[in-house]
């Protein structure tokens, strides 16, 4: 018995291969959610699973890779969430719009600060591309709701002190028709 054979039946090995293709087939009911990689599965032949792997795998490569840090930040602050509020347009409900419309401001705003202060941030914060793709994550996956909490907590009250009036009374309720109206409403004048 060679020593690969004897590797592939230790107990531990075993284990460990059990644990992993659990997992991996939770990882595959999970995506088969998404039309689009399962559209993509059934066109190439190459399981959804290995191309979210690889996807998340060589993202994180790119991290490590200092010059190509900020623009695989940037890709994960943009392409999804484009992709996400154009269905969000489509869709006939509201609530996504506001979802996605509170994100775009809160990356907007983040993104105004970060090109101020990006040089002393680099200086001083050596993984800070990282730390910004996981903060984008965090802002735009909706069980988070990372971005309507940064809205609420710091972007509402530091814009309502700075335009001298009350911005929305914390009672009312902001929905996507209400902000279709005053667009329009905008557009008009």
């Amino acid at each position: 018995m060679s020593s690969t054979q004897k590797l592939q039946q230790h107990p531990a090995f075993v284990q460990a291969q059990n644990k992993a293709n659990y997992y991996f087939q939770q990882l595959d009911k999970e995506l088969t959610k998404y039309p689009v990689l399962n559209t993509f599965e059934q066109r190439t032949q190459v399981p959804k699973t290995y191309l979210v792997i690889s996807t998340v795998s060589l993202l994180t490569l790119f991290h490590f890779v200092n010059p190509l840090a900020a623009p695989v930040s940037n890709l994960v602050g943009w392409a999804l969430p484009c992709y996400l509020s154009f269905k969000a347009l489509e869709s006939p409900g509201h609530q996504d719009d506001v979802q996605w419309l509170t994100y775009w401001v809160v990356f907007g705003f983040f993104n105004f600060l970060e090109s101020i202060a990006l040089r002393m941030v680099l200086y001083y914060f050596p993984w800070y591309f990282a730390f910004k793709t996981v903060f984008i994550l965090w802002l735009q996956l909706p069980n988070f709701r990372g971005a309507q909490t940064t809205y609420t907590v710091l972007l509402k009250p530091v814009m309502s002190n700075l335009s001298g009036s009350r911005a929305v009374a914390p009672t009312d309720t902001v929905t996507a028709e209400g902000l279709r109206d005053r667009v329009a409403s905008a557009n008009s004048e």
